[in-house]
This record gives C-alpha cells, structure tokens and sequence, in this order.
C-alpha cells in the first residue's frame, strides 16, 4: 500500500488515535469499577442504618 509522502504521518495518526482510544477504554473499565465500589459501600451504609437490610417491604 502506497501512501505516499504522507505515509509516515498517516500511520502515526493512526497509532495515536488507538493509543487515545485504548486508554479512555482503560479508563472507563477502572472508573466503573470505583463507582461499583462506592455504590456497594453506600448500599451497605444504608443497610445498616434500616436495620436488617434483607427485609422484603410487603
């Protein structure tokens, strides 16, 4: 595949943008998973200030 001149500057475009991609994704996973963690915690917290948190609300 020729591309000419701007070969070079193509395919470190290319490289960038999936380096930028690879890391939001990165991101996103760690993120999501320190949001469970808090989530998890503030469902424990309330848990404990009802009571029993098992309790079926009829």
């Amino acid at each position: 595949m020729d591309l000419g001149p701007h070969g070079a500057f193509i395919w470190a475009s290319y490289g960038i943008v999936t380096l930028v991609i690879g890391a939001l994704i990165g991101w996103l996973v760690i993120d999501g998973r320190r949001q469970q963690r808090v989530l998890d915690e503030i469902e424990m917290e309330a848990g404990r200030h009802r009571g029993d948190g098992n309790r079926s609300h009829r």
